[in-house]
């Protein structure tokens, strides 16, 4: 029987998914503030332990919004993205402390992303012959796809992505995944494209060049090739290429963090039962919750 995989958790991601979802049935008993998210959150958790037994894993969350690295190379980096208020912080923070009580790693940052958080706890993870599942519904984590055995999975969702698959979803390996974003831009992080270059364009390019760089250097072959709007193509590219350098250093996910983080920091548990009942009825999810999580963790 194969090992379980060591799971890397966008957690985020998860969080506003169940925070603009879920209907406000749970209630703060101290703030009043609804937990919705924090109960769709917890029992995503307890789903993932339940179904896939992992032994390893981590929890990734997002602190940096507005101050994060790449706000300084581009002002207007995600500038559309509403700061969370007073309630949903509290959320935010309460999932985090569901995570820890259930003795799961927890990693942020103040200057960088979850994303880069999951960077680099996978580049140290690669010396593992494990599989590295990163459980996002975000496809700029495919960059990171750099053994066969790793994959993104939507555990929600119950979808696996590896890297042949983001080649056959995108029309580019996952290498070239930085420069296909830097072509056509993510409208999700607001970082800007190449104005006339879109998903199949910029495919059909890096399927030809292999990268930004060496399409650069062979600028005017880019007119004879079989390309919707190839003659004027150069000329739109020529004029944008300081924008494509600044999108593509937005887009690329760090990997070198000083996180100092080998596998066993991973490990699962103990948990900390006297915190878990506290926290259900803090969150006010009732006996129903508790008896659940007490049915999942105990067969640890």
């Amino acid at each position: 029987m194969s090992e379980p995989p060591i799971c890397l958790i966008d957690a985020s991601i998860y969080i506003f998914r169940y925070y603009f979802s879920l209907p406000d049935n749970w209630f703060s008993r101290e703030k009043g503030y609804s937990t919705g998210a924090v109960y769709g959150y917890s029992t995503f958790l307890l789903r993932l332990l339940e179904e896939s037994r992992p032994s390893h894993l981590a929890a990734c969350y997002d602190e940096s919004l507005g101050q994060c690295f790449r706000n300084e190379l581009y002002p207007n980096y995600k500038i559309s993205r509403a700061h969370p208020d007073e309630a949903l912080a509290f959320q935010l923070l309460a999932c985090r402390r569901f995570g820890e009580i259930l003795g799961i790693a927890s990693f942020a940052s103040p200057t960088h992303e979850a994303d880069d958080l999951i960077g680099t706890l996978a580049r140290s993870l690669r010396r593992s012959p494990r599989p590295v599942a990163i459980l996002t519904r975000d496809k700029d984590l495919g960059q990171l796809l750099c053994r066969p055995q790793d994959y993104l999975w939507d555990h929600a969702a119950g979808q696996r992505a590896y890297a042949p698959d983001v080649e056959a979803k995108l029309g580019v390996r996952p290498e070239q995944l930085v420069d296909y974003l830097a072509l056509v831009g993510d409208s999700i992080d607001d970082i800007p494209g190449v104005p006339g270059v879109g998903p199949k364009t910029a495919s059909a390019l890096l399927q030809h060049f292999g990268s930004i760089d060496a399409l650069r250097a062979d600028l005017p072959c880019v007119a004879s090739l079989p390309i919707r709007g190839a003659k004027t193509l150069a000329a739109k590219l020529e004029v944008a290429w300081e924008q494509v350098e600044i999108s593509r250093q937005l887009a690329r996910i760090v990997d070198d963090l000083p996180l100092g983080v080998t596998l066993s920091d991973l490990k699962f548990g103990p948990v900390d039962w006297w915190a878990l009942e506290e926290f259900a009825d803090e969150m006010g999810f009732g006996e129903g919750f508790l008896s659940r999580a007490r049915r999942v963790l105990e067969g640890y």
